[in-house]
């Protein structure tokens, strides 16, 4: 029963000492990751203005 315990304790140990804290998100050595988040946002914005301009278009449409 001693061993069993002893074994717990080192898969225990083994687990935590492999446990890592996650990398920043904006890490400057992966200047990919910036420019893939702008060209996200530029294609929102762009998607948000086409909407905007359906609705004028529609809003203005003569009945």
């Amino acid at each position: 029963m001693t061993s069993h315990r002893v074994a717990s304790h080192r898969m225990t140990s083994r687990r935590m000492a492999n446990q890592r804290s996650p990398k920043p998100l904006a890490d400057p050595e992966r200047p990919v990751e910036r420019v893939v988040t702008a060209a996200l946002v530029v294609a929102v914005l762009a998607g948000l203005g086409w909407i905007c301009g359906m609705v004028y278009t529609v809003a203005q449409w003569p009945l």
